[in-house]
C-alpha cells in the first residue's frame, strides 16, 4: 500500500508542476516519513496554497491522506489534520 501511495504522490507532484506549481521533489525511500511530518504539526504541504488558488488541492498531499485508499497509513490525527486544512479551504470532495 505505501508503493502506491507513493508513486500516486509523484504522479501528483508531476500534474501539478505541469499546472506551474513548485513542489520540492521526494525521495521514494523517505516519502512516508516527509508525509508524516508534513501531517503532523502546523507545516502545511509544499504547493498547497497554490494548489488551492488553482482549485487542485486534489493534487496535495492532505487530499491523498484522506483518499479511503491510503488512510490505513496514516494516523486518526495525522488525517484529521489532513481533513481540517482541506475544509478550511473550502475544498469539495468528489
Amino acid at each position: 500500500m505505501e508503493q502506491k501511495f507513493i508513486a500516486a504522490w509523484a504522479a501528483n507532484r508531476e500534474k501539478a508542476e505541469k499546472l506551474g506549481v513548485r513542489m520540492r521533489p521526494v525521495a521514494a525511500e523517505e516519502a512516508m516519513k516527509n508525509a508524516r511530518r508534513c501531517l503532523s504539526g502546523n507545516r502545511i504541504s509544499d504547493g498547497f496554497n497554490a494548489l488551492a488558488d488553482k482549485g487542485r488541492l486534489d493534487l496535495s498531499l492532505e487530499a491523498l491522506a484522506v483518499d479511503k485508499r491510503f488512510t490505513s497509513l496514516f494516523t486518526d490525527e495525522e488525517a484529521n489534520t489532513a481533513l481540517m486544512r482541506l475544509l478550511d479551504t473550502g475544498y469539495r470532495f468528489k
